[in-house]
């Protein structure tokens, strides 16, 4: 016989598909609630002046939430919408729905395993459990071939063991039949207005009409393999800057989980046997591995990946805390092309490729000298693809402080520009204001000599930034 009520508190599985929490709540209970906490603390303004979630992200997350409503509609169920604090509306909820428990997702960091915590207590208190459910890698905690506290420290090492012997489980099927709560307010996802927002034109350049949601997650899915065939291909095209396909673009739905990672696996496996198996195709599973392997480093280091020292254990360089050198890498106005144009375009649209950001990241560090800490902080900010774990572990990675057995990983923006974007197609892109220089000066365009502007009609600090660092820098040094 089945108990009856449980609420199924959703933070970053807002899916129907292969959500272990809804799935063993259904089974177990008569009647499900659904429901999702919009803390507005993500949407306070940051120590360094803008916001901790702008607006592309807080778009990206709003209609993930309306499609994740229609799709529960469509079953019978309903999606329970709050604004608040997620540590004082889930206990009010469980009083007003008489609950027995409590099911969510695992978080691993900081922010969230606090809240959960302050539920925990005021659950126990009333004789409620709050359950959680590993899903949001690949692989499962429980499955891998090492305790938490002895997960490698190269990733090179987990994915081999894991890869060795390590399987990957099942995904859940979606449930075909909810319940709804009578009589009872559900409450309305807000607009961006009203999260205070004002309206932004979309900018046609983006790589990609990013729409938030299961649906759009699943289209995009298919497209990309079955309908455009692009997999075959994704190893040789993965390091481009323009268009849709140069990658997979999955990241955006994988950060709030409208996509789970073992779909995305299994589907790769069905397009194997039933198309192509090469290189390509495992290479995607490969990526999936690193974002892995990133959250079960998060889970060993805890808080330590927010910190300035991160996972590592290297001597750090003392770190400028210059804000106008931030604010000028930050807005794309640093008078190197290829950063620049990096840097608007996640600005203009919530998104940047896998390339340019070790870029911008390499250059702020490495270059500028500025706290990555700072970059990741402005990561947060804009990326619709902000997953906490890639993102911080990232940073760390870049600026030598994290899982990377390289010792001063450096990038020499100016070979990195040449070799990715040979013609300058990218930086003309992003800087129209640059198209008529020749490709032997677009990627050195904030030097250019008094004779070149007038010759090219380019005046520097009016139409385009002087350099803030010497070009000279990457003519002295080979790596990468």
């Amino acid at each position: 016989m089945k108990n009856k009520n449980a609420i199924v508190w959703l933070r970053n599985e807002l899916r129907l598909h292969d959500n272990e929490p809804l799935v063993r709540a259904t089974q177990k209970f008569e009647q499900v609630f659904v429901v999702y906490c919009l803390d507005k603390r993500m949407f306070e303004k940051t120590s360094l002046g803008f916001l901790k979630t702008d607006y592309f992200r807080a778009k990206f997350l709003l209609e993930s939430l309306q499609d994740l409503r229609q799709n529960l509609r469509k079953i019978g169920g309903e999606l329970i919408m709050r604004i608040g604090n997620p540590e004082e509306i889930i206990p009010q909820l469980v009083a007003s729905f008489s609950v027995d428990a409590v099911y969510c997702g695992y978080e691993v960091t900081a922010e969230e395993i606090n809240i959960e915590k302050k539920i925990e207590k005021a659950l126990f208190a009333n004789g409620v459990t709050l359950e959680r459910f590993w899903g949001a890698t690949l692989y499962h905690l429980d499955d891998l071939p090492f305790a938490t506290t002895h997960i490698p420290d190269v990733y090179t090492e987990f994915r081999k063991n894991v890869e060795k012997g390590t399987k990957i489980r099942p995904t859940f099927p979606a449930p075909i039949k909810l319940s709804k709560p009578q009589n009872f307010n559900i409450g309305e996802i807000p607009t961006l207005k009203e999260l205070g927002f004002e309206p932004l034109e979309a900018d046609n350049r983006s790589v990609l009409a990013f729409e938030g949601g299961e649906t759009a997650a699943l289209k995009r899915l298919d497209d990309y393999l079955w309908k455009n065939d692009l997999l075959r291909v994704y190893k040789e095209t993965r390091n481009g800057l323009l268009g849709a396909d140069y990658s997979s673009k999955f990241s955006a739905w994988l950060a709030l989980g409208c996509i789970s990672p073992r779909k995305i696996y299994e589907e790769i496996k069905k397009y194997e046997r039933q198309r192509i198996k090469n290189d390509s195709t495992y290479w995607l599973i490969f990526e999936l591995i690193w974002r892995d392997y990133f959250r079960f480093v998060a889970k060993k280091y805890g808080a330590k990946i927010f910190s300035l020292e991160g996972t590592g254990k290297k001597l750090l360089p003392k770190f400028s805390e210059n804000k106008t050198f931030f604010e000028k890498w930050a807005n794309g106005q640093t008078g190197v092309p290829f950063i620049d144009a990096n840097m608007i375009e996640l600005n203009q649209t919530g998104f940047m490729s896998n390339r340019g950001r070790q870029n911008v990241a390499s250059f702020l560090v490495k270059d500028m000298k500025i706290s990555w800490i700072w970059g990741a902080m402005y990561f947060e900010s804009k990326l619709i693809d902000y997953d906490v774990c890639s993102n911080w572990c990232n940073w760390n990675y870049v600026a030598g402080v994290g899982n990377d057995p390289r010792e001063d990983r450096y990038f020499n923006i100016l070979r990195q520009a040449k070799n990715y974007d040979a013609k300058g197609e990218y930086v003309k892109y992003w800087l129209p204001q640059l198209n008529m220089l020749p490709n032997t000066l677009i990627h050195t365009a904030g030097a250019l000599s008094n004779a070149e502007q007038r010759q090219y009609d380019i005046k520097l600090g009016v139409d385009y930034p002087a350099t803030i660092v010497g070009y000279e820098r990457w003519a002295e040094k080979e790596r990468y």
